[in-house]
C-alpha cells in the first residue's frame, strides 16, 4: 500500500513485457485519454508471476534478501520471491496469533496487511475483524528485516465498535514529503477514512484525533490506497464485493487530491465522496474481481499489487502485478 524503496539493491528482474514498458505505457496512456466515458475500456493481463501466488489482499515490500508479500488470513500470509516474478510459500508474518485479536475476530485471523520501511524499520499495519462486523481493529507490527516469523506487535492503533458509522479494516499508510504519517482505511459503511498518526509510535497521534472522510459510494467501497506521485496524493480503492470467487464483483477505481485529506476527485470532476472514480481496472477474460490493491515504488516503476479470481481455475484467488503509467497524470496499468 505504501510506496517504499529500499536502497543499496540490485535492480529486479521483470517479465518480457516490461521491456516494452515505454510502448505500452503510451498506448494505455492514449487509451484512456480517448475512450468514452462510462465505457469499458481494455484492460491488461496480469504480468508473469508463477510458483505460489494464491492469495488475498496483497501488499509487498523490497528487502535485503529479496522481496516479501503478505496477504490476508493464516497469521498473514506470506511468499518471497529472489526476482519478483517466482514466488515460495513462506508461512506468515506472526509465528502466532496476539492476545488482544480474540475481541475483534473469534476466527483470529488477521486481514489485508500493509507493509512499508521507514527508518530502518519495518512497519505492518493490519486488520482483525470479522466478515460483515465493523467490531475492528488496525493493528501494528514492527520488524527490522521484513521476513515472515520476524515480526513484533505492536498492538491496536485505532478501532470501531458495533456503534461506528465506519470500519477500521484494510489500513494503509502515508508517510508524506514533510514528515508527516496518514493511514487511510475502511470499509463500506460510511466508507473510507483517515487519521493522523504519531511517527514516534506509529499510533494515532494524541494531538491530532480527527477522522477525515476521503471516499464513499453505494454498493460497496473498502481497501484503499493512499500514494503520493508529483504533485497529487492518489487514492486507489476496491469498490463492489470480494471473496466471491468468479462472483466478485471488485474493480479499482483513483481520484486524486493535492492534499493528503482530500477533497479527492476523479478524471471527470468528481467528488469520491459522491461515487466518483476513474477506472484502474476491472474484470476482463479470466481475471476476476481484482481489486484488494497496494502500490510499490520499485527500480523500473511503480507496480499495482493486487488479487484477482481465476476464472479458468474455478475461481481460485491469485497474485497479479502490473506496472503504471503516469504520462497521462493518471494512473495506467500496463
Amino acid at each position: 500500500m505504501s510506496r517504499t524503496t529500499v536502497n543499496g539493491q540490485l535492480r529486479p528482474r521483470w517479465p518480457k513485457f516490461a521491456r516494452r514498458a515505454g510502448l505500452a505505457g503510451a498506448a494505455a496512456a492514449l487509451a484512456l485519454l480517448l475512450w468514452p466515458p462510462g465505457a469499458t475500456a481494455a484492460y491488461p493481463n496480469p504480468g508473469l508471476v508463477t510458483g505460489d501466488i494464491g492469495i488475498h489482499d496483497p501488499s509487498m515490500i523490497r528487502t535485503d534478501s529479496g522481496y516479501a508479500l503478505y496477504g490476508s488470513n493464516n497469521l498473514l500470509d506470506a511468499r518471497t520471491s529472489p526476482d519478483r516474478t517466482a514466488f515460495s510459500n513462506a508461512g506468515s508474518a506472526f509465528t502466532g496469533p496476539q492476545s488482544w485479536w480474540s475481541r475483534y475476530s473469534p476466527e483470529q485471523s488477521p486481514w489485508a496487511p500493509d507493509i512499508s520501511y521507514h527508518n530502518g524499520t519495518y512497519w505492518m499495519y493490519y486488520a482483525v475483524s470479522s466478515f460483515g462486523s465493523n467490531t475492528s481493529a488496525i493493528g501494528l507490527a514492527t520488524s527490522d528485516t521484513g521476513l515472515p516469523g520476524s515480526f513484533t506487535d505492536q498492538g491496536i492503533v485505532h478501532s470501531t465498535s458495533s456503534d461506528s458509522d465506519y470500519n477500521a479494516i484494510d489500513p494503509s499508510l502515508l508517510v508524506d514529503d514533510d514528515g508527516t504519517w496518514w493511514l487511510a482505511f475502511g470499509s463500506w459503511w460510511s466508507g473510507i477514512k483517515m487519521i493522523q498518526l504519531d511517527p514516534a509510535t506509529g499510533k494515532q497521534h494524541p494531538d491530532h484525533t480527527e477522522v477525515h472522510s476521503l471516499a464513499s459510494a453505494e454498493g460497496g467501497i473498502e481497501g484503499p490506497a493512499l500514494i503520493k506521485h508529483g504533485d497529487h496524493y492518489y487514492l486507489f480503492n476496491s469498490y463492489g464485493t470480494c471473496c466471491a470467487g468468479t462472483d466478485s464483483t471488485y474493480h479499482i477505481k483513483v481520484g486524486r487530491s493535492t492534499s493528503p485529506t482530500g477533497p479527492y476527485a476523479d478524471a471527470d470532476g468528481r467528488s469520491l465522496l459522491a461515487g466518483g472514480g476513474t477506472f484502474v481496472l476491472e474484470s476482463h477474460g479470466r481475471f476476476i474481481g481484482p481489486g484488494g490493491q497496494s502500490v510499490l515504488s520499485d527500480t523500473d516503476g511503480d507496480l499495482l499489487v493486487y488479487h484477482y479470481y481465476d476464472g479458468e481455475d474455478n475461481g481460485a484467488p491469485k497474485l497479479g502485478v502490473n506496472l503504471l503509467d503516469w504520462s497521462s497524470g493518471w494512473p495506467v496499468a500496463y
